[in-house]
């Protein structure tokens, strides 16, 4: 599939629509005119074909031939482009390569497979090993073990139902026996326990629900990307937004024919970019979707001693277990293996089979008869130790799958002669085996090792250790905390020339905690002291207190959440210790426990104990306005296109989702400041494109005087200058601004945010930051 290359249309800036049924594409369209009036170029919609019914995000697809109906159908979208287009505005559409619902009664595509097995013309699209489970795919959606629930299962014509779930039969088979029945079918209904060990299809992560799909195969690339195609084709949409590349076989060969395809549009990647890590510059992409920028940008807010002491106060306060929260490192390794050894069980299994049918002839003699649990053993060793996501190829495996890592795998074998099994796992990964099974290897360890790194960090480790929660986010490193002007700078300029065009985000669909949530609690690394006072007065004030983690994480919530309903607390908190998993979890919930989160809620940080949180967030609320307007500053006119969640443009305080994708109003019922702060800049990029994009220019402005180190400046192009406060607690407890000067670049200079005030030359902080925490200036001539 080819099509003629127009090459992209960069956006100045998108805004991200969460559309469901209750926010369909009319809802959109009506927004338009105040989106367009807010300054951004295009709206970046969620995913926009047909998925499950009902779907509150859409990354559920189920058909790649259709529009959702549920959002107005391929008319409703057409709609919508055209009121866009009459606005200015452009569109940017989220799409899912990797996965599919597991929704056989919705996905037409799996209903064949099932019906009519490896034969089917749609095997090919999904990722099932045939060869496990006696050829059946195993389906996890009965409530109980077989035998206890085989009376909920019947044949209705050429259907087996059980509940709500709805399955072909194969043909010929209708009138046998049920148990004759179901060894007769290309498909098993199991408990649903058996997903973490038995399952013979690839997932997403290890969500059962979302069956992974083969895009690296052509005919599936056609078949699955021909409308998205279509639709940019005729110019409905601009550019796309690829959800998690790295859960793919190859991801650069999909990006490439991607690239080919949709003839070089605007594309940036979900990929999560370690610390240090860069991206691979052979794709032929504009950057990725920006966590690399939130990490930074979160960084510049956060006092890296003061977070330190913080860290200090949560193990004295909270007592955490050393390898479950109390230290970093050691939490994060044992939650990998955690996660290697359950919830990832099944798809480590598979790695198994395949480095073993790769060695089988190749083993050395003392390893060959232990073979299968050498080299689990090798893999798990390896995978716990993998710094990023994933390899992308033999190129840079040896850069990720290190020889210090492979030293220490060694060191977990009791037996010298099966620590071999690592050089061999290592040799394979580095590309040193040939044939099919050697390349199926080496694409199921990257797919395996990118699951592993989410599942575990972001969705286990993040959960319990949680000194300071606007540390753990997307893309975030827990372990180091704080980011110094001068590495800002460095990683700004790195950005202009390397990925102008590339993506940035504060605050997204998946982020844990919005901008504004944690910009206030990036406040308590400037007074970890007034925080651990704060804790002395509430603990014991509540019968019945959770464990000492739990109640951290607690207080920390309210705390940057504000006065909240204790509802949304509840059910935040209630995700948090299931994703923890140390004493309740989403497979093995622990009643009595999640009944006690609750109770601790309402009497505590929904409480009357916690008004006395909320007495020192109105305390330092001025310092939380600075980080929230220098957050929003900084996003909006750093190098790289930045995305607005929708409603973050205003004051935004959302938890983890559901909560961060409620709908949300159009415009905002009561703007504030940082609704005006964030239209100025958007207007502004949106006055001077070329000042911002892909030719601009970045220049750090450096201040100088005894408090340089709170003024974080930029130029852009010699057409804006960006100026915030940061650290402002620590500011004002070591005397203000007095003398600190910013040197400006040549000409007068307007105050966008405030109209009427000019600068030029050697201007004095206090005077630039004397109506607010942030300046965005305009040169005039």
């Amino acid at each position: 599939m080819t099509s003629e290359r127009v090459g992209p249309v960069v956006p100045t800036a998108t805004y991200r629509l969460q559309l469901q049924p209750r926010f369909p594409f009319a809802a959109a369209a009506a927004a338009v005119p105040y989106l367009s009036s807010l300054g951004v170029s295009h709206l970046h919609l969620s995913p926009v074909l047909e998925a499950v019914p009902g779907s509150l995000h859409g990354y559920d697809v189920v058909d790649h031939a259709r529009v959702r109906e549920e959002l107005g159908g391929e008319q409703g979208l057409r709609d919508l482009a055209r009121t866009a287009r009459e606005h200015g505005l452009g569109l940017v559409v989220d799409i899912v390569p990797n996965h599919m619902a597991m929704a056989p009664a919705h996905n037409r595509a799996l209903w064949e497979v099932l019906r009519e097995g490896p034969k089917s013309p749609y095997a090919r699209w999904f990722d099932v090993d045939w060869q496990a489970q006696g050829g059946q795919v195993l389906l996890p959606v009965l409530g109980g073990p077989l035998g206890d629930v085989l009376d909920d299962l019947r044949v209705d014509g050429d259907l087996l139902r059980y509940h709500d779930h709805v399955f072909p039969l194969r043909e010929g088979t209708g009138d046998l026996p049920l148990p004759q029945l179901l060894d007769a079918q290309w498909y098993r209904p199991v408990w649903w326990r058996l997903a973490r060990t038995e399952l013979n299809y690839r997932r997403f992560f290890s969500i059962s629900e979302l069956i992974g799909v083969r895009v690296e195969d052509p005919e599936v690339f056609e078949a699955t990307h021909a409308k998205i195609l279509q639709l940019l084709h005729e110019g409905l949409v601009d550019g796309l937004r690829v959800d998690h590349p790295d859960g793919l076989a190859d991801p650069g060969g999909y990006l490439e024919r991607l690239d080919e395809a949709s003839g070089g549009r605007w594309t940036v990647v979900e990929k999560i970019l370690a610390d240090g890590e860069r991206l691979p510059d052979t794709w032929p992409v504009a950057g990725t979707t920006g966590y690399d920028a939130l990490r930074h940008v979160d960084g510049l807010f956060t006092d890296a001693q003061g977070a330190g002491e913080l860290q200090d106060l949560y193990r004295r306060h909270a007592a955490p277990r050393p390898d479950a929260g109390g230290d970093w490192p050691a939490t994060a390794r044992r939650a990998a293996y955690a996660v290697l050894q359950h919830e990832l069980a099944t798809e480590l299994d598979r790695l198994t089979r395949t480095a073993v049918r790769v060695c089988a002839a190749s083993c050395d003699p003392a390893l060959r008869d232990r073979a299968p649990w050498a080299l689990r053993t090798a893999l798990v060793e390896l995978l716990v130790r993998m710094e990023v996501y994933r390899p992308y190829g033999p190129g840079d495996a040896a850069a990720v799958v290190t020889e210090e890592a492979a030293e220490e795998a060694r060191r977990a074998f009791a037996v010298p002669e099966e620590a071999g099994a690592v050089d061999l796992v290592r040799a394979l990964v580095l590309g040193r085996g040939e044939g099919p099974a050697a390349a199926e290897f080496r694409a199921r360890f990257a797919q395996t090792s990118s699951a592993l790194r989410a599942k575990s960090l972001e969705d286990t480790a993040f959960y319990r250790y949680v000194p300071l929660l606007s540390a753990n986010e997307v893309g975030g490193d827990p372990g180091r905390q704080g980011v110094s002007p001068a590495v800002f700078h460095a990683y700004c300029a790195r950005v202009q020339r390397d990925w102008p065009a590339g993506g940035t985000v504060v605050s997204t669909h998946d982020t844990k905690r919005s901008a504004d949530v944690r910009a206030a609690l990036a406040v308590l690394t400037e007074c970890p002291g007034r925080w651990a006072r704060v804790l002395e007065q509430v603990t014991g004030a509540v019968e019945g207190a959770l464990d000492g983690q739990t109640a951290w994480a607690a207080w920390q919530t309210v705390f940057g959440l504000g006065r909240a309903d204790a509802e949304r607390v509840r059910q935040a908190l209630l995700k948090h210790v299931r994703e923890a998993g140390l004493r309740t979890s989403w497979t093995e919930q622990e009643p009595s426990y999640e009944e006690a989160v609750a109770a601790f809620v309402e009497a505590g940080p929904c409480g009357p104990p916690g008004e006395r949180v909320a007495a020192l967030r109105g305390a330092l609320e001025p310092h939380i306005r600075a980080n929230v307007l220098g957050t929003a500053l900084v996003h909006l006119t750093m190098p790289g296109v930045p995305d607005v969640y929708q409603g973050t443009e205003d004051e935004c305080l959302a938890l983890v989702d559901p909560d961060n994708r409620r709908p949300v109003r159009f415009p905002p019922a009561d703007p504030g400041v940082k609704a005006e702060v964030s239209a100025a800049a958007l207007r502004l990029r949106r006055r001077w494109p070329d000042a911002f994009g892909t030719s601009a220019t970045y220049e750090a402005l450096p201040a100088e005087g005894p408090a340089a180190e709170h003024c974080l400046a930029f130029a852009r192009s010699g057409r804006a200058v960006t100026a915030v406060t940061r650290l402002s607690l620590r500011l004002a407890e070591t005397g203000g601004w007095r003398d600190t000067r910013l040197t400006l670049p040549p000409g007068r200079w307007a105050d966008v945010l405030s109209p009427g005030r000019e600068f030029t030359g050697h201007t004095r902080v206090e005077e630039l930051f004397e109506r607010l925490p942030a300046a965005l200036l305009e040169r005039v001539d």
